[in-house]
């Protein structure tokens, strides 16, 4: 274990290239930093589109960001892209790197910056090729702290550098103008403060998508049954399972994916009773936003990546699995495979239920 003192450090950077689920996950990490040295610059390398996202939310003093696409681009493109990247980070002459993204590219990255201190997993979560070599000096293990959920892998990082760990699940307060303008949207569609339920049907591959016929009976169920509204939220490249369910929906429902930044969407998930969805980035942001979850999962396990610090119900079909999409499943990566399609409706509505009767007496108290 390494400890440093605050007057060694000055910067740090945190290399976190993957989703939002992760930034949010890895927010912990960059708060209990701040606590431990105060004042010290934190920057983030991280997708062009989270950027705002971390600064406006003091997660991280600065980021340097790249392009997602340029990265899955041509050898020149991905080359080029590599080489502003390392040119920008450099230039900050870092006094210490962890790199949570634990891939090829970002030891190459962490390479090439040349911090005096180094923090990388080991063993890493693919073994190193023939000629790869792990640049870090500092090792730390896959999860920290004795726990099992991701959360603890992007907090394994403070155990290793002695750091104690003072806050333990995400919590990011939306911003004053985006909480205006989440009221006023739920003004505009005639919502209520925590009198709609957000479901959230999209990810990043079909086969983690639950089936938008079944959001929509779900949506009939509980609509019928509470009276609460029910609003889409997502992304731009996510309007096509939101189509479907409001194609089959009898209930009304307020459509606003695609609508919504990051940062909107934080404060309008803070709004709601209650948040629906597939796992998924959405589903940490609601969670750390203070929201109650339902979270339906496929192949990845709730153990490692349901919603934490807030009350969630996090479902999952039983194995061992009757496949129903075999030209579709690449099992066993969770990322490629359709579990989430076993998952019938009773048992999401009923978790909705659950967690309506659970918050209930705590709803009236706040109203």
């Amino acid at each position: 274990m390494l400890q440093i003192s605050p007057a060694q450090l000055r910067s740090i950077l945190i290399l976190q290239m993957k989703f939002i689920g992760d930034i949010v996950l890895a927010s912990t990490l960059a708060k209990n930093l701040q606590l431990e040295y105060p004042g010290v610059r934190i920057v983030f390398l991280c997708e062009a589109r989270f950027a705002s996202f971390l600064t406006a939310h003091g997660i991280a003093s600065e980021v340097v960001a790249f392009r997602r696409a340029r990265m899955r681009g041509s050898p020149l493109e991905r080359g080029s892209e590599l080489y502003m990247m390392v040119r920008t980070l450099r230039r900050f002459r870092f006094d210490l790197t962890i790199d949570l993204t634990d891939s090829k590219t970002s030891r190459i990255i962490v390479g090439f910056v040349n911090a005096k201190t180094r923090v990388g997993y080991d063993p890493p979560e693919r073994p190193l090729r023939r000629l790869e070599r792990q640049p870090a000096n500092v090792p730390a293990k896959p999860f920290g702290f004795g726990e099992r959920h991701y959360l603890y892998r992007y907090l394994s990082p403070l155990e290793a550098l002695g750091v104690d760990l003072r806050v333990r699940v995400p919590s990011i307060r939306p911003l004053p103008l985006e909480t205006a303008r989440a009221l006023a949207l739920l003004d505009r569609h005639h919502l209520r403060r925590k009198a709609f339920i957000a479901v959230h049907a999209g990810a990043s591959f079909q086969g983690r998508r639950w089936q938008p016929e079944r959001f929509a009976a779900v949506v009939d169920e509980i609509s019928r049954e509470s009276g609460l509204d029910f609003v889409l939220v997502g992304g731009p490249d996510e309007h096509k399972p939101a189509e479907q369910i409001l194609a089959r929906a009898a209930s009304p429902v307020v459509d606003l994916v695609g609508a919504l930044s990051l940062e909107t969407l934080l404060a309008f998930l803070r709004q709601a009773r209650l948040f629906l969805g597939n796992e998924s980035g959405p589903m940490h942001m609601a969670a750390a936003a203070g929201s109650p979850v339902v979270g339906l999962f496929g192949l990845t396990s709730p153990i490692n990546w349901g919603p934490v610090g807030v009350l969630s119900v996090a479902l999952q079909p039983f194995m061992p699995c009757e496949c129903v999409v075999g030209n579709l499943c690449r099992w066993p990566d969770p990322s490629k495979a359709c579990w989430v399609w076993r998952l019938a409706v009773e048992p999401v509505v009923g978790a909705v239920r659950e967690i309506l009767s659970r918050t209930e007496v705590g709803l009236e108290h706040a109203l």
